[in-house]
């Protein structure tokens, strides 16, 4: 019998380190273990299993001993308290939310109204909304060096701001956040939910508008929380994760369900309405209509499909499927008395929208009110009368307006190449908020009122950041990949930059689950654009800015694709003396992370450093670790044969090679990321580490009380910022401004 295909044994060597003139002391070398896998006939090494056991006092000791080297290593290059300076400059302009508008609650009961129940612990409830009045504002603003947005509320278009929900409040060193909310219909109360440490596990609390204090209610298991109000006030539909006993402890991350709560009842007594028997990994969310009766549930199962489900409530009925079992997305806008907006790429790449009647949701009865076009729908909010929908062309914004039957009404102007930072209306009032941002034009939130046939775009708050955005310019490119599809490349500079192969560039991107990367503002990397450096940004497949046929010609087994687009894309800005190897480096971080990973292994040559991080990089182990079984639709499963052969041939950590000149490489994860398990980055550390003996430096920064990225207190973010740009100034040696 013949031996099996083997993907190559890994050997432990020593890194020394050249980031700093004088070398520091090497990090402990790895223990290799022969543990090999026989997976589909193919034998898979993988020496460093160990690293996977975060508890295990080697492993710690071997994390100490690598961020240890790596504090030694970054602490000492020269410029790097210039750029923290610089950094905490352009961050402490702070941040802005887009505007949720709920009636203005005034002083007094109408005669009639239904009042909220009483809370509980001698509280007085809020009143209930007068017919009249004004709107109440809630959005949330970092300002300074707040570690955490707050939550604020605006009384009235003209009111003074406050502060609603303060999380910086409760705990010191910034680690808890402000994950989610959602106000009543009428505005008096607030749903929110908080996390400790980079979790995302919230916990669901509600807040009394007016007096600012919380009910008893509080939920736990509340991760990504979708939650509807129903219309008085008493309670909510919303989604959580099962109580520990409910199902295996493996599977306690999954099974997410809805459920209806009363206020003042006890959590775990909640009615369950959805999510029995359905796929641990189906992830639903809950739109409710004004008058409470219809509940449409929307089912996410992976990023290329989803299912629609509406339940009339006031009946008691079962859920009514109305779109289930098709490959393609459907997702409710707006849930009204008589009307469900529906957007979905069935049949339509690009997207559409359809208007649905609840009580006879048929296909045959359903209303194409926005037609698929050119351009690919993105976002659709409802306004009272009304539809704002943004879309792409060629990774270009535009914002236009329709009738509530889907008549265009014309575009909203927008300032130029840029993104959107979130796009809100209401259904009981003419206006539509939006936030912009560019490259170099940090967030600008703007109202807009619809309620004319000129609409009004009125600044409602801006951020100002202390740079010179004259002196920068952005440029769109397209770039050749190596199939022949095209793809834009979006590159941000100093006007008249030379293009001599001699300046510095990094190259970014993310290329998966159908997210689209647009040139926002990005103060990370104003200080490099300072000293002379490119910042290009690459338009993957596996997005979404081409609609969903770009999106699935980069998943599953069509992921080689991301990577062959994002090496053309560094051989662009090297053939067109954007920059040089030697001056190239590529950063990315989680589906991002995984990018960099595969293009230094496939494509070392091309970088000079890379900054790799909270990545995925064991690609045929990936699903066992946290959240990641929600990740099989768009990768694919180790378990099936074929897609087996499809992650095994671009999985980074196992495609490393002895000997190769691999390019300085920074990994960074955390602890407590309950996305992405941080043993990818310690194995892969390891493999690089051993891989050459005398090669670029291979630093591994993990830290401890963060997750993924959401809910990071802002020192934490400048530290980690700092670590990166510094590794990147030194490697190109770059000097700071």
């Amino acid at each position: 019998m013949s031996a099996a295909p083997r993907i190559p044994v890994m050997v432990a060597v020593l890194l020394s380190s050249t980031v700093a003139s004088a070398k520091p002391p090497a990090p402990a070398v790895a223990r290799k273990d022969d543990v090999v896998d026989h997976l589909h006939g193919v034998d898979v090494a993988d020496p460093y299993r160990w690293l996977e056991d975060a508890d295990a006092d080697e492993v710690k000791q071997w994390t100490d001993a690598q961020n240890a080297d790596t504090r030694r290593v970054l602490d000492r290059v020269p410029g790097r308290a210039r750029l923290e300076k610089r950094f905490w400059q352009l961050y402490e302009i702070g941040s802005i939310g887009v505007p949720v508008s709920r009636p203005y609650i005034k002083m007094g009961t109408l005669k009639g109204s239904p009042s909220p129940p009483a809370m509980v612990r001698g509280e007085q409830s809020s009143p209930a909304p007068h017919a009249s009045g004004g709107r109440r504002y809630f959005y949330t603003r970092r300002d300074g060096k707040q570690n955490q947005p707050v939550l604020h509320v605006r009384d009235g278009a003209g009111g003074d701001d406050r502060a609603l929900v303060d999380v910086n409040q409760e705990r010191a060193d910034g680690t808890r956040a402000l994950d989610w909310w959602f106000p009543s219909d009428d505005g008096a109360l607030m749903a929110y939910g908080v996390s400790d440490d980079g979790s995302e596990e919230s916990v669901l609390r509600v807040r009394d508008v007016a007096t600012g204090k919380d009910r008893a209610d509080e939920i736990p298991r509340a991760r990504s929380c979708s939650l509807a109000w129903t219309p008085d006030g008493r309670g909510f539909y919303y989604t959580r994760y099962p109580a520990p006993g409910e199902v295996p402890a493996a599977e306690e991350k999954y099974h997410r369900a809805v459920f209806h709560h009363r206020l003042g009842d006890d959590p775990a007594k909640d009615r369950k309405l959805f999510g029995d028997g359905r796929d641990m990994t189906d992830w639903p969310g809950v739109e409710l209509s004004p008058d409470g009766r219809w509940l449409a549930i929307t089912v996410s199962q992976g990023w290329s499909k989803s299912e629609v489900y509406v339940v009339d409530v006031r009946a008691g009925g079962a859920p009514v499927a109305v779109a289930a079992g098709e490959q393609a997305k459907f997702n409710v806008v707006e849930m009204l008395d008589d009307r469900l907006y529906l957007f979905t790429t069935s049949g339509a790449s690009r997207g559409r929208l359809y208007a649905v009647d609840p009580a006879r949701p048929e296909r045959a009865r359903w209303k194409e009110l926005i037609k698929e076009s050119g351009e690919v729908l993105q976002n659709v909010v409802y306004f009272r009368g009304g539809l704002a929908a943004a879309s792409l062309q060629d990774a270009a914004l535009r914002l236009r307006l329709y009738s509530a039957d889907g008549v265009p009404r014309g575009d909203i102007p927008l300032p130029g190449l840029g993104a959107l930072t979130g796009l809100t209306g209401a259904r009981d009032v003419a206006e539509v908020f939006y936030g912009f941002t560019s490259f170099f034009v940090p967030t600008e939130i703007l109202r807009v009122d619809v309620a004319t046939a000129a609409p009004a775009v009125v600044p409602w708050r801006k951020l100002q950041a202390p740079i010179d955005g004259a002196s920068f310019e952005v440029e769109r490119v397209m770039v050749t990949s190596r199939d022949g599809t095209r793809l834009p490349l979006f590159l941000a500079h100093r006007k008249g930059v030379k293009r001599d192969g001699g300046q510095a560039a990094l190259l970014t991107g993310y290329g998966g689950f159908d997210h689209s990367m647009l040139p926002g503002w990005t103060p990370s990397a104003i200080p490099f654009l300072e000293a002379g450096g490119t910042y290009a940004l690459a338009v993957l497949r596996g997005g979404g800015e081409y609609g969903e046929e770009w999106h699935r010609a980069g998943m599953l087994g069509h992921k080689q694709n991301v990577f062959d687009d994002f090496v053309a894309a560094a051989e662009w800005l090297i053939a067109n003396r954007v920059t040089s190897a030697a001056r190239l480096a590529i950063s990315g971080r989680s589906n991002g992370g995984l990018l960099v990973g595969a293009a230094l292994t496939q494509r070392p040559e091309l970088f000079r450093a890379v900054v790799c991080g909270v990545p995925l990089l064991d690609m045929l182990r990936y699903h066992h670790f946290r959240i990641a079984a929600l990740w099989i639709p768009e990768y694919g499963s180790p378990e099936d044969p074929e897609a087996f052969r499809w992650l095994a041939a671009y999985s980074p950590y196992h495609h490393v090679r002895d000997g190769v000149a691999y390019p300085a490489v920074l990994l960074h994860t955390a602890a407590s990321d309950t996305r992405v398990d941080a043993m990818h980055a310690r194995k892969m550390t390891a493999r690089l580490q051993a891989a050459h003996r005398k090669g670029r430096p291979v630093l591994l920064r993990l830290e401890s009380h963060a997750g993924h990225g959401a809910g990071k207190p802002l020192g934490k973010v400048i530290a980690q910022i700092v670590d990166e740009w510094s590794f990147v100034f030194s490697e190109l040696k770059l000097k700071p401004r």
